[in-house]
């Protein structure tokens, strides 16, 4: 008998007679009655708590807004997944087409992808690696991430948001750029993913 199953044995003994309980699962499932207008503003709020930027546009401006975006941080050539809308792709953008190494891709200024889905309540995003996201390296080792997010992919809580996953995808959940602090609270950031995150949420 190894070890593992001998420390199973031993608690299967001593629970053998214990009386069984019930486990109350009333988990709250709703961030209240929000609407569609109340979740992007809420939503947006969030994000820019993390230190985000955030713009929230229309449809027929999401191009104009990615391309501001990129302009002011000097990112001529951006890296964009395969599958993301082609009203969306900048001018110079990369394809990673064939994969591109982790060389090449630390190398490249910043990347612009779509999400899964969003989470009001946490401001996070969710990326799976569907159409417009990329494999999940491509939002880990650039400094820039530019993220698009279509209003009909918030919901209000993260109950919401964990229904409409796949979990056997590979979840990538972003709140905010990358951070992490000391024992002394020195904040730094970049340390694994993105310095900077930049988020346009299509009304």
């Amino acid at each position: 008998m190894s070890d593992r199953e001998l420390i199973l044995a031993r608690i299967r003994a001593a629970v053998t007679s214990a009386p069984p309980n019930e486990i109350v699962r009333d988990y709250r499932t709703s961030a209240g009655p929000l609407d569609r207008a109340e979740l992007i503003e809420l939503f947006a709020e969030r994000v820019a708590d993390y230190r985000a930027v955030v713009h929230v546009t229309g449809e027929d401006e999401v191009a104009a807004t990615i391309a501001a975006a990129l302009a002011a941080q000097g990112l001529t050539r951006p890296l964009v997944p395969g599958g993301l809308p082609v009203e969306w792709v900048p001018e110079g953008a990369v394809a990673d087409d064939p994969p591109l190494s982790d060389a090449e891709l630390d190398a490249v200024g910043g990347v612009v992808t779509g999400c899964a889905v969003a989470i009001a309540e946490t401001g996070t995003i969710v990326l799976d690696a569907g159409p417009g996201q990329g494999r999940r390296a491509l939002t880990l080792l650039p400094d820039y991430h530019l993220c698009v997010v279509r209003a009909g992919q918030i919901v209000a809580g993260v109950p919401q948001g964990v229904a409409v996953l796949d979990p056997s995808r590979p979840l990538t959940w972003i709140s905010g750029p990358s951070a992490t602090s000391d024992i002394e609270l020195n904040r730094v950031e970049g340390v694994h993913g993105p310095r900077t995150l930049e988020v346009v949420v299509v009304r």
